[in-house]
């Protein structure tokens, strides 16, 4: 079921946030910021899935991250998109040499999944964004 929901508006902390060593300096404003407009670039083309396994670990892609798919957007070399193979929907990186085009995970662990010419494949989008939740 596809259900449009009305805009995430959110406060704002405008200031960084070190992942190193803290800032002594520490001013900020308050403001409000708009997920969708954040997250989106094409609201009739874009859609949230649900990652499943481990495949993607190294491209930030957790097991239940929710990815934010534009299905307009023209996909390129080391994108990551959401595909159908032979039926099955995978999240890759596509890679393309030539004419060569396969599939690569972000996890050692996982086989590089080659595109062959008489096989059934769609690109479904482009990922554009990956929320991971910490807890």
């Amino acid at each position: 079921m596809l259900v449009r929901a009305s805009p995430a508006i959110i406060p704002l902390f405008d200031m960084p946030v070190p992942a190193g060593f803290p800032s002594p300096a520490a001013d900020f404003t308050e403001q409000a910021i708009d997920l969708s407009e954040l997250l989106i670039r094409n609201k009739p083309a874009t859609f949230l899935m649900r990652a499943s396994g481990e495949s993607m670990i190294e491209a930030g892609i957790l097991d239940g991250a929710l990815l934010v798919i534009d299905r307009s957007e023209q996909p390129r070399d080391n994108d990551i998109v959401v595909a159908t193979l032979n039926g099955e929907h995978v999240v890759k990186h596509l890679r393309r040499r030539g004419r060569r085009a396969w599939l690569e995970a972000a996890n050692p662990a996982y086989p590089e999944i080659p595109i062959g010419d008489d096989a059934d494949f769609k690109i479904f989008g482009v990922v554009m964004h990956i929320i991971n939740s910490r807890r």
